[in-house]
């Protein structure tokens, strides 16, 4: 059960990643900038080829590297253009649903129905769907049609590429496997040039980050690598039918985010602008038991 500390701590750093992603996407670039710029932070990944066994595999593994890549890629890049259309707290609830559902298909369609999860396993992964989706519910807001469409297709290009990406590591070592992915990321944020609008914002505008915003954007990417690193260690060491676990146990991210959050706004309430009511932490409270009981579940 190593693949569950490792997925906690990954989910556990993204939970400080989104907050900066938070403080970052205010009066940020637009999202094709935006992905442009987490793809080209892919290149860092490149560095570590002359301290890891990293090798040169057939065509065939470069292949699945790369479409993984790019999968994940535009995922990230379909999540960005419903943060800028719509609020986080409709695109994050729909996303955190869709995501493990979509991987729990697709995994048993990909794998001709050999990975399947036991029914201790399906109640887990059910007490952690609802939990991810109710901890970052917003009960005051509407769900629109549009924001759950493009939830959906940010979730389905995740799910396909975390499915990718585990056949990768089935093929491949993890550090071979996980740079020829970053490659393809690299390849794919690059490809976001060819938009006239993007290379005019990298190329020809003035920088929407300063020196002190810019310095916070490479120090939230870089520990948004580590948590990536550590959320593809995972995938690499969870077996194939846990796949839609790794996902479902998002909800544990969220549970770190309230938490963080919490204990902010006690201590400065302005800083984050979130509002923290009884119904709130009973929202919250349910959410996190729920996400508790799938731990436990999964843990015994």
């Amino acid at each position: 059960m190593l693949w569950l500390i490792v997925i906690i701590l990954a989910y556990f750093l993204f939970a400080f990643v989104s907050l900066g992603d938070k403080y970052l996407l205010k009066g940020a670039p637009e999202s094709k900038t935006y992905t442009f710029y987490v793809g080209v932070f892919s290149s860092f990944a490149l560095i570590l080829i002359p301290f890891v066994g990293f090798s040169v595999p057939g065509f065939v593994e470069i292949l699945f590297c790369f479409l993984a890549g790019i999968l994940l890629m535009i995922g990230v890049f379909a999540t960005y253009e419903g943060l800028e259309r719509f609020e986080a707290s409709r695109i994050i609830p729909a996303m955190g649903g869709f995501i493990p559902v979509f991987t729990l298909a697709f995994t048993y369609l990909f794998s001709r129905g050999q990975a399947t999860l036991g029914i201790k396993e399906i109640v887990a992964f059910l007490f952690l769907v609802l939990g991810s989706i109710l901890i970052s519910y917003s009960p005051t807001k509407k769900l629109p049609f549009k924001s759950l469409e493009i939830s959906a297709i940010a979730a389905l290009f995740f799910s396909l590429g975390f499915i990718l990406s585990k056949y990768v590591y089935l093929m491949l070592d993890f550090w071979t496997g996980f740079i020829w992915m970053r490659i393809g990321a690299i390849i794919t944020g690059l490809l976001f040039l060819s938009a006239k609008s993007v290379r005019q914002e990298v190329f020809t505008k003035k920088s929407v980050f300063n020196v002190k915003t810019g310095a916070f954007f490479i120090f939230n990417q870089a520990v948004g690598a580590g948590a990536f690193v550590l959320q593809n260690w995972a995938i690499a060491l969870a077996p194939l039918a846990f796949l839609s676990i790794v996902n479902a146990l998002q909800g544990i991210q969220y549970l770190f985010l309230f938490i963080i959050i919490f204990l902010v706004s006690l201590k400065s309430p302005k800083i984050l602008e979130e509002k923290i009511s009884k119904k709130v932490i009973i929202q919250k409270g349910l959410a996190m038991l729920l996400i508790m009981l799938g731990l436990v579940i999964l843990a015994l």
